[in-house]
C-alpha cells in the first residue's frame, strides 16, 4: 500500500497545482451564476470538475467519482474520490485569495485521505485516516509537509471561532470564543486541525465540503461530527447525495463537544 499513498498524495499535489494557475488568474474577474440550491456557480468550477474527473479517470481508472458540478450518485466501486473544485466561490469571484481546491478519498464509503489546495496562499493540507477500514498506510496530518495537531488550549474570549454565513443565528447569546468567518467550508476546519481555531460550525455543507477535511481533522486529533445526531460516513451505494446536507461541528479536541454542541444546535 505504500506505493498506492505516494501516488495518491503526488496525484492530488500535480493535479491541484496545474488545475489552480488558470484559476487564479480569473480568481476576480469572473461572472458567477447562481443555481438552484442557491450557492454559485462559474465557469471555472465546471473547468475544474470536468479536468479532475479526466485526471482520475486516467489515473485511476478504476475508482468512482463523486463531484459538486456533475455526479452526485455514490457509485458501487471500493474506491471513490469526493471533489470540490472551488470551495468558496464566492471569495473566488470576489477576488479574495481564500479558496481551495477539495479531494477526499474513500474506500467502501469512508473517507481514509484528504487532500485541500488553497491556491492564492499556497497551503497543501492533506491527511490520512483509517477508521475501521482495515487499511494502512501513512498516518497524520500535513500542510506543506510539515505534522499539523489541533489546538489543546480550553476555550476562552482569546481564542477562535469560526461561524459560516448561516450559522450568525448562534451570535444571540453569549458565546465563550471570539467569531470569526472564513466564507470557506473546508477552510473553516482545516483552520481547527492546524489549531488556529478551538472549533468551527458549518450549517449547510454538502458532502464534498467535508469529506477531505474528515480524515484531517480526525488524523490532526479533532473531531467532526453532525449536528443530526446521525453517522455522516460510510456512504450509502447509490444515494443522491446532490441535495442532502450535513450540518455539522468541528473541535478541537472532543472532550470540547458538550461545551459546543449546545451553543450551535440553534442553526438546524
Amino acid at each position: 500500500m505504500e506505493q498506492f499513498w505516494c501516488e495518491v498524495l503526488t496525484f492530488c499535489q500535480t493535479t491541484t497545482k496545474a488545475i489552480a494557475a488558470p484559476l487564479i488568474e480569473q480568481s476576480g474577474n469572473i461572472s458567477p451564476k447562481m443555481k438552484d440550491d442557491g450557492s454559485l456557480v462559474t465557469e471555472g468550477d465546471r473547468w475544474a470538475d470536468q479536468s479532475i474527473r479526466e485526471a482520475i479517470s486516467l489515473q485511476f481508472p478504476e475508482h468512482g467519482v463523486l463531484t459538486e458540478e456533475t455526479a452526485h450518485i455514490f457509485p458501487a466501486q471500493d474506491w471513490c474520490w469526493i471533489v470540490d473544485p472551488i470551495d468558496g466561490t464566492t471569495n473566488f469571484t470576489r477576488g479574495i485569495p481564500i479558496w481551495s481546491i477539495s479531494l477526499g478519498l474513500l474506500y467502501r464509503g469512508t473517507p481514509v485521505f484528504g487532500f485541500v489546495y488553497l491556491p492564492q496562499l499556497q497551503q497543501s493540507f492533506y491527511g490520512y485516516w483509517y477508521g475501521q477500514t482495515g487499511l494502512t498506510g501513512p498516518t497524520g496530518s500535513y500542510v506543506n509537509g510539515k505534522p499539523i495537531h489541533t489546538s489543546k488550549d480550553t476555550p476562552s474570549k482569546g481564542h477562535l471561532f469560526n461561524l459560516c454565513a448561516r450559522s450568525i443565528k448562534i451570535l444571540q447569546k453569549p458565546f465563550p470564543c471570539k467569531i470569526r468567518m472564513i466564507g470557506v467550508a473546508s477552510y473553516n476546519i482545516l483552520l481547527v486541525a492546524c489549531g488556529a481555531a478551538l472549533g468551527g460550525v458549518e450549517a449547510t455543507p454538502k458532502v464534498w465540503d467535508i469529506a477531505a477535511v474528515w480524515v484531517i481533522i480526525q488524523a490532526a486529533g479533532g473531531v467532526l461530527i453532525s449536528l443530526k445526531d446521525e453517522s455522516i460516513f460510510p456512504l450509502t451505494i447509490g444515494r443522491n447525495y446532490g441535495s442532502y446536507s450535513f450540518p455539522c461541528l468541528a473541535v478541537s479536541q472532543a472532550e470540547f463537544v458538550p461545551l459546543f454542541k449546545p451553543l450551535v444546535e440553534c442553526i438546524l
